[in-house]
């Protein structure tokens, strides 16, 4: 099965990549092996010009279509993801989730960005196809801290719900995977 991490974050180390970083490593321990693509190394111009033909592009649509499983970790600005997550799900065709799981994943400055999930990104999720949502899992900043050496640390309630969380897509990975062959034959 294929299952695709996105990250969404246009900085090369954030709470967000930390985020899913952790929802990666809880499903590689399940044994679900996973992919990554992160949109900041997209190419920026084809990207902001919806060429989906430019080739960086086109290889990760590719990624996109061949997915069971898409996990979306985003960081939330001004309640809403991130634009670089906005851009590139704007190139997706109508049914670019249809027949799979969905993960967003988010983090934000405050407490008050966690509606934005449901109110910003599930309804886009849905209008792409997507039918089967995991439960969302959103951090706060304060729920991430930094460390002495700089780095981001998933706090016990965020690795419980990364847990969770990764626990439903191991749960529906059976289903999924006879789907797909149905799909493919």
């Amino acid at each position: 099965m294929s299952l695709l991490l996105i990250a969404a974050s246009p900085s090369a180390s954030s709470r967000s990549a930390s985020l899913l970083a952790g929802a990666g490593e809880r499903l590689k321990h399940l044994g679900l092996a996973t992919r990554t693509l992160s949109l900041r190394e997209l190419p920026a111009e084809a990207l902001l010009q919806a060429r989906a033909d430019a080739p960086g592009l086109r290889e990760a649509l590719q990624q996109v279509r061949e997915a069971r499983v898409v996990v979306l970790a985003t960081p939330i600005y001004k309640a809403a993801y991130s634009g670089l997550l906005k851009v590139f799900l704007d190139l997706l065709p109508q049914d670019g989730f249809k027949g799979k799981l969905v993960w967003p994943l988010a983090t934000a400055g405050s407490p008050a960005h966690l509606l934005a999930i449901d109110y910003a990104l599930r309804p886009v999720i849905a209008a792409l196809g997507a039918r089967e949502v995991v439960d969302p899992v959103f951090a706060a900043d304060t729920q991430l801290p930094r460390s002495a050496g700089g780095e981001y640390l998933l706090t016990d309630e965020i690795l419980r719900r990364l847990s969770d969380g990764a626990a439903r897509v191991f749960e529906r990975a059976p289903q999924l995977l006879v789907e797909a062959e149905r799909c493919s034959a």
